[in-house]
């Protein structure tokens, strides 16, 4: 109706300008006018089509639908058989002893480095904070969950680090997973080490970032990457002005035991202007003269690295992680950061034995030396063996054992690697395979036995595991 009475009175108008001279009416308005005529004219006799209606369903048939019907599974089925839901039940402490099915063991699983979790010193200030506190703290750190001991940790670990700030999540995992989306947001670009480890790319996956994944320990891949990316900048400046940049490696590398070649990534850092962020789980407690990792290792200045993080879980032998920078870097994670702001604070009696393990670190700084000793000789006593390589760096604490050639799949591999771990447990040595979320890793790296040194391991045992680990590859492997 609305479009029959605009046509017509748009046709008295056209018939009343037409006794007037055509030079009177502008000539746009009779081109907008017309097209206006068109445009009305095609809606009135253009077709409309309708959806076809379905027919109605008899009840007999819809019965027959609903019992065809089969849903989808919630989760793929897994085998009965597949380790993960094979514990090794394991009782009493995992120190340097540790009873795994019933069966006592030495321990080469544990990442019990400087052999504090069964420490006097450290289980005494544990059960005097518990006295004190309680056991769990039942709040984040914003809600009624920062407690003395946890600034007092942080300054510590900032004044052990020789850092400006710290900051303590409760999960160790959790700490460098949330530290990455803090900071690298939806279109800034991340450069990062394709053996990086889970952590590290479920951190990188939360920020939605551009990931650049390059070859492992592979600096002259990296920079191809950085100049790429530099040429793609100078096509778009503005956009380049408001996008970061961020290298993210591991100081020793959770899944191949290799050590990052930091002093490269510095002039790469300065070169190309880039922030670099260093996960030191492994290499904290372990590396350089005070346990102080991979910056110490190298006599690099630890102010040129942008963001440190690791966990307590390895050498400190308690819970959670730490962060730790220059104040304005840390103090945004206290706004940023998810595991910090969201889940309950780190329990004040693991905070506690954190505390009292830094003080055995700082007064005991030949501990260090003990241990790097102790991972070179059985770097050296698992050379040759038939069948293994042995994979990382002579002084890593965790090194790992991989099959020279494979047997045709990675599910035959796996299940030969478990027949040595199996050998060596009934033998007294305990071993442990490394795991992977398989279909969820970047690059997952190859099947692997994992060997973990720590200072309580004597000469003695190092020599009868490295020679009973040989024994079991040569009754399995050949």
């Amino acid at each position: 109706m609305f479009f029959c009475c605009f046509l017509s009175e748009l046709l008295k108008r056209v018939a009343s300008q037409q006794s007037a001279p055509l030079l009177m009416a502008p000539a746009y308005h009779l081109i907008l006018e017309g097209i206006l005529i068109l445009w009305i004219i095609r809606l009135l006799f253009s077709k409309t089509y309708k959806l076809q209606e379905r027919s109605d369903l008899t009840p007999k048939e819809k019965e027959e639908l609903i019992e065809e019907w089969q849903p989808e599974p919630l989760v793929p089925p897994v085998s009965k058989d597949h380790p993960a839901l094979n514990y090794n039940i394991v009782s009493g402490p995992p120190t340097h002893k540790i009873t795994v099915n019933g069966k006592e063991c030495i321990n080469f699983a544990s990442f019990n480095f400087l052999g504090l979790l069964d420490n006097e010193k450290v289980k005494n200030a544990a059960q005097a904070s518990l006295k004190k506190y309680g056991v769990g703290t039942c709040g984040p750190r914003g809600f009624y969950g920062t407690f003395d001991v946890h600034l007092e940790l942080e300054e510590r670990l900032a004044k052990f680090m020789r850092t400006e700030e710290a900051i303590i999540y409760s999960y160790g995992f959790a700490t460098i997973a949330s530290a990455i989306p803090a900071y690298s947001k939806r279109g800034d670009i991340v450069f990062v080490d394709e053996a990086a480890c889970f952590a590290i790319q479920k951190g990188l996956q939360a920020s939605r970032s551009n990931i650049k994944l390059f070859k492992h320990n592979d600096m002259a891949d990296l920079e191809r990457l950085l100049k790429e990316q530099e040429t793609e900048d100078q096509k778009n400046p503005r956009k380049a002005r408001v996008t970061r940049r961020f290298i993210v490696v591991e100081g020793l590398y959770m899944n191949t035991g290799d050590v990052c070649p930091l002093p490269e990534l510095i002039k790469l850092k300065y070169k190309y202007k880039v922030r670099i962020f260093l996960e030191e789980s492994l290499s904290f407690g372990v590396l350089g003269e005070h346990g102080r990792g991979i910056t110490e290792h190298f006599g690099i200045n630890i102010d040129d690295i942008d963001l440190i993080s690791a966990n307590m879980e390895n050498s400190l032998a308690s819970i959670g992680g730490f962060c730790c920078g220059r104040s304005f870097v840390i103090d945004h994670q206290r706004l940023s950061g998810q595991g910090y702001c969201f889940s309950a604070s780190l329990p004040p009696l693991l905070a506690a034995a954190a505390i009292e393990a830094l003080n055995i670190m700082e007064d005991n700084p030949d501990i260090f030396q003990t241990l790097q000793g102790k991972c070179k000789q059985i770097h050296r006593a698992l050379q040759g063996i038939s069948g293994l390589k042995v994979v990382g760096e002579s002084f890593s604490p965790a090194l790992h054992l991989q099959l020279e050639e494979s047997c045709g799949s990675r599910e035959n591999d796996v299940k030969l690697l478990k027949r040595v771990v199996d050998y060596c447990m009934n033998s007294g040595i305990a071993l442990t395979q490394a795991r992977y979320l398989e279909k969820e890793e970047k690059c997952l790296p190859p099947p692997s036995i994992r060997v973990v040194i720590t200072v309580e391991q004597t000469e003695q045992e190092l020599d009868k595991a490295a020679s009973l680990i040989k024994e079991a590859a040569q009754s399995v492997l050949n």
